[in-house]
């Protein structure tokens, strides 16, 4: 495919653009979208044109740009995580119904935890989990809980290249939290996103025992009773595996 001026292919330019929009942002300005896809604004016209085409952006007024529905069609219509989040909803409403918390799902991508579903509980401590948010693995239970559970070598390259922006964690005090959490078989963390709040996640495995996915809680500091909570996380968590198990179409897991 051709190449621009500055040696990135169309397809580049294609993804910046729709890369663009910000988490909960379905709607910006052409010349705000051009800025953040760094894309000349004549360039970025025309892409955008040609994706409205094909119903993958659409064209408001007064040089609006919003995300289309076709693409939310297509990236739903057989996504790899479909499977696994129709084998998990039964199993985290009845943990949100049992503990009365807010849940969430997440898989493992990169050297991140990305939350593919959530369940919120009205009137409880903020779930800073957002569906397709990311989070780094070392601020998440969930990231630990599926950090914990790869091969030997994809933890000690994610150690390898570990860094903390904030520069409160070394890759020995990571370490440290890994060996922790496959030991205990759940992870915790607590007040590392938000003070008031502790997160409590544990591995979803498939058939072949490889873990697909953790399934977690955020629970305020003073309901925390991991007597109850994980005993109720790793039942849910086993349900969920035996439905993948069954399931022509689960997930797998991605290659870090």
């Amino acid at each position: 495919m051709a190449n621009s001026g500055s040696g990135d292919s169309v397809v580049d330019r294609v993804v910046r653009v729709i890369e663009a929009f910000p988490a909960g942002v379905t709607e910006l300005q052409l010349s705000e979208l051009a800025a953040r896809a760094a894309l000349p604004l004549a360039t970025a016209h025309r892409l955008v044109r040609q994706l409205a085409g094909h119903g993958l952006l659409e064209l408001g007024s007064g040089g609006s740009v919003r995300l289309g529905l076709r693409l939310w069609e297509l990236v739903n219509r057989n996504s790899p995580t479909l499977a696994l989040r129709q084998a998990a909803m039964p199993f985290m409403e009845d943990i949100q119904q049992v503990l009365n918390q807010n849940v969430n799902l997440a898989v493992l991508d990169g050297w991140e935890a990305l939350f593919v579903e959530r369940l919120s509980r009205r009137g409880s401590v903020a779930n800073r989990a957002q569906i397709a948010g990311r989070m780094p693995v070392h601020v998440s239970s969930a990231g630990l809980a599926l950090m914990a559970n790869q091969p030997p070598a994809v933890q000690a390259e994610y150690l390898r290249r570990f860094k903390d922006p904030a520069g409160k964690l070394r890759a020995q005090d990571v370490r440290t939290l890994l060996h922790e959490t496959a030991a205990h078989g759940y992870a915790q963390l607590a007040g590392v996103v938000d003070p008031d709040t502790w997160g409590i996640a544990v591995p979803v495995r498939d058939a072949r025992n490889r873990t697909v996915a953790a399934l977690g809680v955020v629970v305020p500091l003073h309901e925390m009773r991991l007597q109850a909570l994980v005993p109720a996380l790793q039942t849910a968590a086993r349900g969920i595996g035996r439905q993948l198990h069954d399931s022509p179409g689960a997930v797998s897991p991605r290659s870090v």
